[in-house]
């Protein structure tokens, strides 16, 4: 996003998870970062990037709760809806094989558990991320990105989350609920054209070859 810049890297490691057992994971001449948090600041510091440069200490407090809101919440009532409540329909639109969808279910199943929104039924978990959704949009209002018109680093994030949402819910509450918020879907629209111009081009290659949608 700065200066919007774009540089390809390449996978060699397929789908091992990091020594943490977490993804997403990177090695950088020779050295291993996990989680997406401590991959953004190492990266940062390397390339002398701040997104958040503009923002005052208040802006950037909001922003960073509203990510992590989204990350350790409303993330978690995304996967209990793609792979638990609606796993035969994921797999069929992302065509994965109905044996990696049974162990996927589980994984999710033990992770939401362990995490706690696990433990309630469908209509809570829904409830949960509706109210999540809501303080989003409510907060986004007519704004172009998270604090204004410029983007900061949680719009990362943002973006990332609630657009795998829009594009990748397959007819789910999810999808039918992000869409509900008008503001949102203009968000990922605008996120996309403004940083991903290539979009097509990008989403279909490696093992992806031709859009789920």
């Amino acid at each position: 996003m700065e200066k919007n810049e774009k540089q390809s890297v390449q996978n060699e490691h397929g789908s091992a998870s990091s020594k943490k057992g977490k993804y997403p994971w990177i090695e950088y001449n020779g050295e291993c970062l996990s989680d997406t948090e401590f991959c953004i600041e190492f990266l940062n510091d390397k390339r002398g990037i701040d997104l958040d440069r503009d923002f005052t200490v208040m802006e950037r407090g909001t922003a960073r709760a509203f990510q992590k809101m989204l990350e350790e919440n409303t993330y978690w009532a995304f996967a209990l809806d793609r792979w638990v409540y609606n796993v035969w329909a994921a797999c069929k639109a992302m065509k994965v094989p109905s044996l990696a969808g049974y162990y996927v279910r589980r994984q999710v199943r033990n992770n939401t558990y362990a995490h706690g929104i696990g433990r309630h039924s469908s209509d809570e978990v829904y409830h949960i991320m509706e109210l999540d959704l809501k303080a989003l949009s409510d907060f986004l209002g007519n704004k172009k990105f998270l604090l204004g018109d410029k983007p900061c680093q949680a719009d990362c994030s943002v973006f990332g989350i609630i657009g795998n949402a829009y594009w990748q819910s397959f007819g789910s509450p999810v999808e039918s609920a992000v869409k509900k918020c008008r503001n949102l879907c203009d968000y990922c629209e605008r996120m996309k054209q403004t940083f991903w111009p290539d979009w097509d081009e990008c989403i279909t290659h490696g093992h992806t070859k031709e859009a789920t949608k």
